[in-house]
């Protein structure tokens, strides 16, 4: 089963209540926030209606939001081999 991977990229400061309500009932209330939606043409149709809010991709899975989380964390940029003795 198939993914929708939904992230709001711009806000709806401004724009009608008719968009702001499709995006509060796709679970979009802040900037850069990220939902998974199984593949339906329901879905498909509310994703139309603010498209140019939206970044879309298809997706095979729905990631947690510890996967997410450690997707986004950056690397540290060193490793530690062995402890010191104290």
């Amino acid at each position: 089963m198939s993914f929708f991977k939904i992230t709001l990229m711009r806000s709806a400061i401004g724009l009608p209540e008719k968009t702001q309500g499709v995006l509060k009932a796709l679970g979009l209330r802040k900037r850069m926030r990220t939902v998974y939606y199984p593949v339906t043409p329901d879905v498909a149709g509310q994703i139309m209606k603010v498209k140019e809010l939206v970044a879309v991709s298809e997706v095979d899975r729905a990631l947690s939001v510890q996967e997410q989380r450690q997707l986004r964390k950056p690397d540290t940029g060193y490793y530690i081999e062995k402890a010191m003795p104290r």
